[in-house]
């Protein structure tokens, strides 16, 4: 007999990045169908709540104190959850929801927490797909164990995320308060990578393409990134002839899903808000040059990825010990002609009515 329907209130302790939270959704939305009528909570970090806002998988949002394991036990256990899905692959995740008393434990069998699981799962390392499908693999695992079965959608995950026309109109109305022209096409550009140098395309380049975008007469230009990289922003401003409006560390990551939603075109490297991109379905392109592609690509079909293959790629490092060769490799033309494909095949629709 199936123990599903007796789970009414799932705790998912949910990524850390907000990339890999992006490519949880389709995992999250499996979760929501398994468990229908189900309490879902999300524990993750704050600032990631904006990438789930008003989504119709979750239903709380759960950030325990991170101080004091004593602390997070008791809010843990105080949920009074059933079963706890771990995507997060760290022993802390699966201590903490042991000494909660869950009574039911998913999660993969990693940094040797298996023996706190009730339902650890083991990593199939034979396999090179996408980051979606380890996510999705370890729901269909549960599925397995408590039904004997699978019925996951592997086919055709969805990783969508539906941004309200209210929340379209607020980023519509931040944008034209910083300087996005009404009536031209937006293009936005995420010059950052949180966590890693060697993702990064270089300053001069990303001037020399904002430039040419502007210089077509058509098109706003806006840069967007943390606080931290504020400096990196200035760098680029400061290569430019002309003035791109510079969003960033002005936005949240609520505000900044909402910002990405209103483009025609966002150029990124390989971080978070590419994979937001694709989500909201806003035509994005990406620049690989270290990390996996094949693994970590943003998954839409609206997402294309520009890299050219060298001999020490993908070597997952964050600075580069010699020449940069895999970002070098990628040129201002081609970026350029990728976007401009783009804007030339869409209506360049204003931002005040822009709508996907």
């Amino acid at each position: 007999m199936s123990e599903l329907p007796r789970i009414k209130r799932v705790l998912v302790r949910g990524a850390n990045w907000v990339g890999d939270a992006v490519m949880t959704i389709p995992a999250l939305r499996e979760i929501r169908r398994l468990f229908p009528g189900a309490h879902i909570a999300l524990w993750t970090r704050p600032a990631l709540r904006g990438v789930f806002r008003g989504v119709e998988f979750i239903d709380e949002f759960l950030t325990p104190e991170m101080t004091s394991l004593t602390r997070m036990v008791r809010s843990l256990r105080a949920g009074k959850f059933q079963l706890a899905i771990l995507f997060q692959n760290a022993f802390r995740a699966a201590f903490l929801v042991w000494a909660a008393r869950i009574p039911i434990r998913c999660g993969y069998r990693t940094d040797g927490r298996g023996f706190l699981l009730t339902h650890p799962v083991k990593v199939d390392g034979r396999r090179r797909r996408h980051q979606i499908f380890y996510y999705l693999e370890l729901v269909a695992a549960l599925e397995r164990a408590l039904t004997g079965s699978t019925t996951v959608n592997y086919v055709a995950p969805d990783m969508s995320l539906f941004i309200s026309p209210e929340r379209r109109e607020r980023a519509r109305v931040f944008l034209v308060e910083r300087g996005v022209e009404r009536d031209k096409a937006l293009v936005i550009i995420n010059p950052g990578a949180t966590n890693s140098r060697a993702k990064r395309w270089f300053p001069e380049r990303f001037a020399a393409l904002a430039d040419r975008l502007l210089e077509r007469g058509d098109v706003s230009v806006a840069f967007i990134g943390s606080g931290d990289e504020r400096s990196l922003a200035e760098r680029i401003v400061a290569h430019m002839r002309r003035r791109p409006v510079v969003l960033t560390g002005q936005t949240d990551l609520d505000r900044l899903v909402e910002v990405i939603s209103c483009a025609q075109v966002l150029v990124s490297n390989d971080t978070g808000p590419a994979h937001i991109g694709a989500a909201v379905g806003v035509p994005t392109i990406v620049l690989f040059g270290p990390t996996q592609h094949e693994v970590t690509r943003p998954f839409s079909e609206r997402a294309l990825v520009i890299r050219h293959p060298v001999f020490c790629s993908p070597c997952m490092r964050r600075d580069c010990p010699i020449d940069h060769r895999c970002m070098a490799a990628i040129t201002v033309d081609e970026v350029y002609r990728h976007v401009a494909d783009v804007l030339d095949a869409e209506i360049a629709m204003p931002v005040e009515v822009a709508s996907r």
